[in-house]
């Protein structure tokens, strides 16, 4: 079993480069922008391109395999994580970053059986950085071993966040709590790329020792919650419990006791589940 895994992990590797081509090559053209939930919550033909191109390819290589994308769950699809195996895939983590030619964009694939991640893919298609990790055999960033920070004062980190695409006015509220609290711990800065993906490879790498957000889906932490503990991080509830990739809240820290410090700070809040409609 563990070499069909590996085998997948493969294909999932070259299946994100062929992705990144597809990116780069549209940044090229016009892109066509239209918006799902609100006017700022963006989604392009291309975002749709390389889901497809992912989810077609998979499903000719691994028939029975079950699929969370997520442009298929805008378009209807349920959203469910099963104990068979499943390949999670944001095909453009960072369309507002591709939008504007900002150059942070991400394809993520993850992939669970029994509800626990596998494998993590995430490129990052400008930068051609390919962050991987296989549960239990560490994480990489273009075959280079990554290692979290060992700092432990939050106030010498920087902390990554995300506002989201909520505009709406209470979870706007509690994001500018949030931040307003850790700046003034106070910490060195506070940054983000704009992808949830590469935030959370950036707590991997051991330039950024936490990311917080509330508000992501799934789809955006899958690869990237794997990345970061593999590379000796931890996964945290925004208030402080076990992390549920399905909650839409997420800390990953580069240790528990800045995890734990930077929950202290945070307004939580509770959006709809991803898996809501169950």
């Amino acid at each position: 079993m563990a070499d069909l895994w590996q085998n997948a992990m493969d294909h999932a590797v070259a299946l994100a480069r062929r992705a990144g081509e597809v990116v780069r090559e549209a940044l090229q053209e016009d892109r066509k922008v239209m918006t799902k939930s609100c006017s700022v919550d963006l989604v392009t033909q291309t975002d749709q391109k390389v889901e497809q191109l992912i989810i077609q390819s998979v499903k000719e290589k691994f028939p029975t395999h079950s699929f969370i994308g997520e442009e298929s769950v805008a378009a209807g699809e349920a959203c469910v994580l099963t104990d068979g195996p499943t390949w999670i895939i944001d095909p453009i983590d960072g369309t507002t970053n591709f939008v504007h030619a900002f150059p942070f964009v991400a394809v993520s694939i993850g992939f669970s059986v029994n509800k626990q991640m596998e494998f993590g893919v995430v490129y990052s298609c400008l930068e051609d950085k390919m962050y991987t990790a296989r549960r239990g055999k560490g994480a990489f960033c273009n075959g280079q071993p990554l290692q979290v920070s060992g700092q432990e004062d939050i106030k010498q980190s920087i902390i990554s966040t995300e506002f989201g695409s909520s505009r709406d006015p209470e979870a706007v509220e509690k994001i500018f709590l949030s931040l307003r609290s850790i700046l003034c711990i106070p910490v060195h800065g506070v940054r983000g790329a704009g992808t949830a993906a590469i935030n959370m490879c950036h707590v991997a790498s051991g330039c950024v020792e936490a990311y917080y957000e509330v508000g992501i889906h799934v789809w955006d932490v899958a690869a990237g919650s794997l990345v970061v503990s593999e590379a000796g991080g931890v996964l945290m509830d925004v208030d402080g419990g076990a992390a549920d990739l399905m909650s839409r809240r997420i800390v990953a820290a580069n240790s528990r006791t800045i995890a734990e410090r930077l929950v202290s700070e945070i307004h939580s809040f509770s959006p709809p589940r991803d898996d809501a409609t169950l």
